[in-house]
């Protein structure tokens, strides 16, 4: 069993490009549709709901998991162990009510679609990672396994496999990422069997470049990188196309060629060099070209400049963009008095964290997304989600074995909810319902493979595709089906 699984390991980094042509057709697509004489065929052409509506897809992932009864889904007639500290509040649309700390989104609720039923069967962060954000489960379930070159690949690298619709260097960009779990990655957000061509442009983090609540005052990764990019006098595009072939060159004699980690690492200083080679590419990762109050209005904190970096990465046309919120699940724990360090994974303090630390930023950061988006016309054809890998239980309690001292919340995937927004979806709808106490779905369960299938969807890509893995076998870029209830209202 060892042996098949360096054999499978080697087999994923040096495949033969034979096997990775297989996985396309000449469509534009990039995969083979899937039970052509049946339902495959037809089963994503145009005249489906959201089909092709979004030329970008916006994935905000909340890492940790959010909690649906203090943010999305509140129970103020429940007793006070399930329903928490907080208040509900009403929002722009009646009937529809959000925790009290979501002022700014409630009032423009009417711009989006919340999901309350959404549900699977994942209890743990790393394993519910990687079915957020694959769409799959994990062979091994309930846990936090490492990243492995066999995993199937990350929905942006799918994307990136068969988008081609950018010049940018990338298809799919993942920014504050990895997700940590809580100091080590999380599966799921790699290209997997899919190779490091298909690997997402990733950005460890954003930071804001001046000093707030004093806290540590660091230069934006993306001020960083464009001041690093920047073509100078004595590098021009003549040296530096010189300086990659003599690369090249030295490549050809290296010892690593079928080294999977060199092959990765060959990769990141292709895509380098080509944003050195692009003032178009340099620009679009340029925060410092934006109005100062503009990015006052985002926050100063990461994850608000990561999503203003989205938004012009959308302006750029690139079909998918991943902002990870925040990069440690539960970085509170070892950096209590940072606030970007703080995760959703609330097991306890969670009225602490969610009041004075997570959802004010959250609700400017996202509210100005979504506002901005609208106004220079790019909602309509962009799909927002924010999403967590689960929400948390509908009853209050402290946990001995958690740092912390006041209640908290564990892990719920049974029932929780996500926003949507833009690119066809209903403004101002709910779609689903969860019980009196939040504990159980009330309506048609949707799960993260449906989530899946509704970003493919919505970017014309036929969710019942397939592509073949190193070995030839087919393997469908989803389980899901579109959610077309979130179209409809």
């Amino acid at each position: 069993m060892v042996e098949l699984r360096q054999y499978l390991r080697g087999i994923s980094s040096s495949c033969p490009r034979r096997h990775w042509l297989a996985m396309g057709i000449p469509l534009g697509l990039g995969l083979v549709g899937r039970g052509d004489a049946a339902e495959g065929a037809n089963f994503a052409l145009p005249g489906r709901r959201g089909w092709n509506r979004a030329k970008s897809v916006v994935v905000i992932f909340a890492n940790g998991g959010q909690s649906q009864l203090d943010m999305w889904d509140p129970k103020p007639r429940a007793p006070v162990e399930v329903r928490g500290e907080f208040s509900a509040i009403a929002t722009r649309v009646p009937g529809m009510a959000f925790g009290e700390h979501l002022p700014r989104l409630a009032a423009i609720a009417d711009r989006f679609t919340i999901l309350r039923s959404m549900s699977h069967e994942d209890l743990d962060h790393g394993s519910a990672a990687y079915l957020a954000l694959t769409g799959f489960y994990h062979q091994r379930r309930s846990g936090n396994p490492p990243p492995s070159p066999n995993d199937l690949p990350t929905l942006g690298a799918v994307i990136r496999r068969v988008a081609h619709r950018n010049d940018l260097v990338a298809e799919a960009v993942h920014l504050n990422s990895p997700a940590l779990v809580p100091r080590e990655p999380a599966p799921g957000q790699f290209s997997g069997i899919l190779g490091p061509a298909n690997e997402p442009l990733s950005f460890d983090d954003v930071r804001d470049d001046r000093e707030t609540e004093g806290e540590p005052s660091e230069p934006t990764v993306a001020g960083s990188l464009v001041a690093g990019l920047a073509n100078r006098e004595q590098l021009p595009n003549p040296r530096l196309r010189d300086r990659l072939s003599l690369k090249q060159q030295l490549d050809t004699l290296s010892t690593l060629r079928g080294d999977r980690r060199a092959a990765e690492l060959k990769q990141r200083y292709l895509e380098a060099h080509e944003i050195l080679a692009s003032t178009r590419a340099r620009e679009a990762f340029q925060l410092s070209l934006e109005p100062r109050s503009l990015r006052e209005q985002y926050g100063h904190h990461r994850s608000g400049q990561a999503l203003l970096l989205a938004r012009r990465l959308i302006e750029a046309g690139l079909p998918f963009i991943q902002v990870v919120w925040n990069q440690s699940n539960r970085g509170q724990d070892h950096e209590p008095h940072w606030t970007d360090a703080y995760g959703w994974d609330t097991h306890n303090d969670i009225f602490d964290a969610l009041r004075n630390r997570l959802l004010p930023r959250f609700d400017q950061g996202l509210a100005t997304f979504l506002l901005d988006l609208e106004q220079r016309g790019l909602l309509d054809q962009t799909l927002v989600i924010c999403m967590g890998e689960f929400g948390r239980a509908p009853r209050v309690a402290l946990e001995r074995s958690f740092a912390g001292t006041s209640p908290g919340r564990k892990h719920w995937p049974t029932v929780y909810s996500i926003l949507l927004a833009g690119a066809g979806v209903a403004p101002g709808a709910v779609v689903g319902a969860s019980d009196r106490i939040g504990a159980e779905p009330t309506t048609e369960r949707y799960g993260p493979w449906d989530v899946s299938a509704t970003i493919l969807n919505a970017l014309g890509i036929n969710p019942r595709a397939h592509y073949l893995d190193p070995l030839g076998r087919p393997l469908p870029v989803s389980q899901g089906q579109p959610i077309e209830a979130i179209y409809t209202g």
